[in-house]
């Protein structure tokens, strides 16, 4: 019979074990040999030891000093690393990482070798590694501008792609392995490397069992493989404007498909550039340009219900108008027609 020790050493450690194989697996068998994938494979390598310092600590306390000393200055380069993999992904670019690393590995070395832990463990738990989960939470203050765009997916209701999925669960994953650390005073030490096996194994289930038809899962930002160059970006931008010009989008039907074709342009081009320019979806966009026609209408058509003047906006329903209008404008059509006769 397996006794509750013992269980509790191998859930701990589990998550810790496989997200080394998973750092592997990103620096070695990743289809494209891209600076994305080795962000995230030092990201889960430093949590990984330092889960794993956690776990044969809190079984065995005796643990040599020099793999605690190991396994606490692993935490000076999660803030760095989750910072570098967030941003090269939103951006799609080569970042500066020396200027990330470097430096605190330097530095940390020099204290390390000055001050090692076994004979400064008071300097080392009241100013070392507070200093270091600062520095980690300051990164991850840093990194919520490359994960803005999935929040206002989220807020907007608009699907989310696997890659969205997996980049912001890493981001609350590392959050929240963050506080699990910070706040183990007050509940568990080995707090951190339960909250680590238990997220990633959540990330998995979400990746597994989310019905989607898009391509399987890889943490390069493939969607879009090349840049749009200067003047392709100011041709597509004029053509846009035919859209509002010819009044497409008053078609309650009008696809992205229809707006390509219309335009001259491939789909994916298109799409291409309303969401990395636009920053926004094919969808959002055509709901705008929607919205803006019924705030013309309700600013001059008073004979009208409102209802029929979201049909006449290109809305097909009363709820997707009313619900569109509201996220947009931040007021109902009623208090926008209200607030506007005054």
């Amino acid at each position: 019979m397996i006794e509750p020790n013992q269980f509790l050493f191998f859930f701990s450690a589990l998550g810790a074990f496989n997200g080394i194989l998973l750092s592997i697996y990103f620096a070695v068998n990743a289809n494209k040999k891209v600076f994305t994938n080795y962000y995230l494979s030092f990201l889960l390598l430093v949590l990984s030891i330092r889960i794993i310092k956690s776990v044969f600590f809190y079984f065995n306390p005796q643990l040599a000093n020099i793999f605690i000393q190991i396994g606490l200055s692993a935490c000076i380069l999660i803030g760095p690393f989750l910072y570098l993999y967030l941003k090269s992904y939103s951006e799609n670019t080569k970042q500066n990482w020396q200027i990330h690393v470097i430096p605190y590995v330097v530095v940390l070395s020099i204290v390390g070798y000055f001050y090692p832990y076994v004979e400064h463990r008071p300097i080392w738990s009241q100013w070392i590694v507070s200093a270091i989960c600062a520095q980690w939470f300051i990164y991850m203050i840093f990194s919520v501008k490359s994960v803005k765009p999935i929040f206002h997916k989220l807020k907007t209701k608009e699907n989310l792609l696997k890659i969205d999925i997996w980049v912001l669960s890493i981001f609350i994953g590392v959050a929240l392995i963050w506080l699990a650390y910070t706040t183990s005073a007050y509940t568990s030490y080995i707090a951190g490397s339960l909250s680590f096996t238990f997220i990633l194994y959540i990330i998995v289930l979400l990746l597994v069992f989310r019905k989607s038809d898009e391509p399987e899962f890889s943490p390069e930002k493939e969607k879009y493989k090349n840049k749009i160059d200067e003047s392709m970006l100011v041709l597509i931008d004029k053509k846009l404007d035919i859209i509002i010009e010819k009044e497409l989008f008053l078609n309650p039907n009008f696809t992205l498909e229809e707006a390509a074709k219309e335009l001259k342009l491939s789909k994916h081009l298109l799409s291409q550039y309303i969401n990395e320019n636009l920053g926004k979806s094919f969808s959002t966009l055509i709901k705008e340009y929607r919205v803006n026609r019924a705030k013309q209408l309700l600013e001059t058509e008073n004979n009208y219900t409102i209802e029929s003047l979201g049909y006449e906006s290109g809305f097909n329903s009363k709820s997707s108008f009313f619900t569109a209008f509201k996220k947009i404008t931040g007021v109902t059509p009623a208090e926008y027609q209200k607030a506007y006769s005054k």
